[in-house]
């Protein structure tokens, strides 16, 4: 079989890398939080926030660039930072989340490209390069993880103004981020045997706060950077109102919609997530420890500003489930080549799919005649898989599926298949299969907090000169 497992514990990783899944825009706005380490010497008095506050007009004379910092002798200009800074907008509005000051994001914007920059200077020190194949097959994974082709990938960047030259540079330097990363992170977040039972024992052993899981629903008030107090006192009378609203039973998702600043409001529903106490903000488990299922806090005050927290749901920490959800399915993979482009093989196998369903060809002799795949000898038969163990793509479109029914051609980044789900079934976990998902939950802990680590020291070693604007 040669679509690929994934391996557990990857996340952290993924979510560092920030380029994956992204169309058209190559900043994340996902994540973005205020870095507390530019203070007042910094973008304020560079000019960098009044720069950036007259957008770009799509005609007419264009602003002279000027540097705005040098990270370890290399500059970031102010044009460079105004365009990663509109497209991270573009993608925050097509999310349909609330935009922060611009000023707030600026300064986030630039702390970010400060970090990867320093990332990347390190990476290229230790030798670590990135061949244009590689960048080749990045750019194949953004298009088809969006159901397109490479060539509609590039329209649709041209169309938003971005090069796809610098699309390129960005893709190569996200995987030189990805490959200094892991190379650092590695040995800090191999796992043992005495780390396995460590995390069972705290799991069965403990009522305590710190093995609890909880689910938090959030309302956010912000509060400009430089704030006056009368200003700050209005925010807070806002936040206290929504508490009260909330406890007298007002619809939570209402009032996330009416009043959150959340970036992200609009796609969770002000939700953050079922996950273990001591991944959240200490503030937050400090202002809802003792709270029911379904209590609010009384507004708690962070960098970003005015949070009322509702407990969705608590419970217990314990170890993996017993059992899992198993899924048994076939496809047909037909690879893209000089001889069959992209779209004709969706086309084919649209066509394969039609006399599927009308009966007028078995999707086994089909698998076995057309597919270029190790399983096409067996009918393209997969086997039993637990979650997880396909390439998003493929699980995405298969978990969508009911036993017997086959899916639209799907496009991953080994090619197009047409899958048809055979079974599910509920399977009990062997210990030695409970132990390996338990490894992932820890190396997923340790591979985050060495992250966090290591790219804090990697910022403070970095040598940043904050510039001032031309007069």
């Amino acid at each position: 079989m040669t679509v690929p497992t994934r391996k557990i514990g990857q996340g952290i990783l993924a979510s560092a890398l920030l380029v994956t899944a992204l169309l058209p825009a190559t900043a994340m706005a996902q994540g973005l939080r205020p870095s507390g380490s530019l203070g007042a010497s910094g973008l304020g008095s560079s000019g960098l926030g009044s720069s950036l506050n007259a957008r770009p007009a799509s005609t007419g004379p264009r602003q002279a660039d000027f540097i705005v910092v040098v990270v370890n002798s290399e500059p970031i200009t102010n044009n460079e930072v105004l365009a990663k800074l509109v497209r991270t907008e573009q993608q925050l509005a097509q999310q349909g989340g609330a935009l922060p000051p611009r000023d707030v994001l600026a300064r986030q914007v630039l702390e970010r490209m400060i970090n990867e920059k320093s990332q990347v200077q390190l990476a290229r020190e230790a030798g670590i390069k990135v061949d244009d194949a590689a960048v080749d097959q990045a750019e194949l994974a953004i298009a088809s993880q969006n159901q397109i082709t490479v060539t509609e990938l590039r329209r649709r960047l041209t169309q938003d103004g971005m090069s796809v030259s610098q699309f390129r540079e960005d893709l190569r330097d996200q995987i030189l981020l990805t490959k200094v990363r892991e190379r650092e992170l590695e040995a800090k977040a191999r796992v043992t045997e005495v780390d396995i039972d460590q995390f069972i024992l705290e799991k069965q052993g403990g009522a305590d706060q710190a093995n609890a899981e909880i689910d938090l629903g959030m309302v956010l008030v912000a509060v400009p950077e430089n704030a006056e107090p009368s200003q700050v006192a209005t925010l807070q009378a806002r936040a206290e109102s929504i508490a009260k609203r909330a406890r007298a039973g007002e619809d939570f998702t209402a009032l996330v919609k009416e009043f959150s600043d959340a970036p992200d409001r609009a796609r969770n529903n002000g939700q953050l997530g079922l996950r273990a106490a001591d991944r959240y903000p200490a503030l937050f488990v400090e202002a809802t420890r003792g709270l029911p299922k379904g209590g609010v806090s009384e507004p708690v005050r962070s960098g970003a500003g005015f949070h009322v927290l509702k407990v969705l749901e608590r419970r217990q920490g314990s170890l993996p489930a017993m059992t899992v959800t198993q899924s048994r399915s076939r496809h047909i993979l037909l690879r893209p080549s000089a001889q069959l482009s992209e779209s004709a093989a969706t086309e084919r196998l649209a066509d394969f799919r039609r006399r599927i369903v009308a009966g007028q060809a078995d999707f086994a002799t089909l698998a076995r005649e057309n597919s270029q795949d190790g399983s096409a000898r067996e009918g393209g038969d997969l086997g039993w898989v637990s979650p997880g163990q396909f390439v998003p793509e493929f699980e995405e479109a298969m978990i969508k599926l009911a036993p017997g029914q086959i899916s639209q051609p799907v496009v991953s980044r080994f090619g197009v298949h047409l899958i048809q789900l055979t079974e599910r079934r509920e399977s009990q976990l062997s210990p030695r299969e409970q132990r390996e998902i338990v490894r992932g939950l820890v190396r997923e802990k340790k591979m985050e907090e060495a992250y966090l680590t290591w790219a804090q020291d990697v910022r403070a070693r970095a040598y940043v000169e904050f510039r001032e604007p031309p007069q």
